[in-house]
């Protein structure tokens, strides 16, 4: 196990935590793709992620999508979408290469408010390249496959391993937190109308229990 300088979290909730990590991400081979969507969050390696598969020629056009929230207002004043835009193209994208769509306050509208964008822009949308933080593939292509089941959904994220992700933000119980967070979406949302199902394998169910009797709970939907 790779060894961590300031620990916050025991060995076996790293580990649990690393169960879920590994499930939330699709394993998706990224391919040549009509656009894709750049999905607003705390985590500016979205646009870094985009900003890699532009150049490598996976999409001609990226609809960078994400208002505020209270848990970015701070680091993005101006908007995710604004702020993906602008570290995008410092790191060489063009500018015709992004639209903005500033609006969206959570995944299903990243998913609709893009896809109306595209369509005003006139881009014929086949296959989609969804790009996220690495622990939300799975829930931005279950709410993708919800609200857009025609096209074809291809999910990207930065190649991180967990605790190269957790040095990265540098708060391990906020990351845990939120893989935890993110499964309960998981779970719940296709119940309420939000997104597909996924299938959760024991392993990850048993974790994730573990977890929230841990105390890692601050993600969960109404906390």
């Amino acid at each position: 196990m790779p060894e961590r300088a300031q620990r916050q979290i025991s060995d076996e909730q790293f580990r649990d935590a690393t169960l879920i990590w590994n499930y939330h991400q699709m394993g998706h081979e990224v391919r040549p793709c009509s656009a894709a969507i750049g999905l607003g969050s705390h985590d500016l390696g979205v646009a870094t992620r985009a900003a890699e598969l532009h150049r490598a020629g996976l999409f001609p056009l990226v609809v960078f999508s994400g208002g505020n929230s209270p848990t970015t207002r701070a680091r993005f004043p101006r908007g995710e979408a604004v702020h993906y835009r602008e570290h995008a193209l410092s790191l060489g994208v063009p500018d015709a290469a992004v639209l903005v769509e500033p609006r969206a306050a959570n995944t299903g509208q990243n998913i609709a408010f893009s896809r109306e964008l595209l369509a005003g822009a006139g881009v014929e949308v086949e296959s989609l390249l969804l790009i996220s933080k690495p622990y939300m593939e799975r829930r931005s292509y279950a709410t993708c496959r919800k609200l857009w089941p025609a096209v074809d959904v291809v999910c990207a994220s930065e190649p991180l391993e967990l605790d190269d992700y957790l040095k990265s933000i540098g708060d391990e119980k906020l990351v845990v937190d939120m893989l935890v967070g993110d499964l309960q979406r998981l779970i719940e949302y296709p119940k309420l109308g939000f997104a597909v199902e996924q299938d959760v394998p024991g392993d990850v169910q048993g974790a994730y229990a573990r977890l929230l009797r841990a105390g890692f709970d601050s993600r969960l939907i109404g906390a």
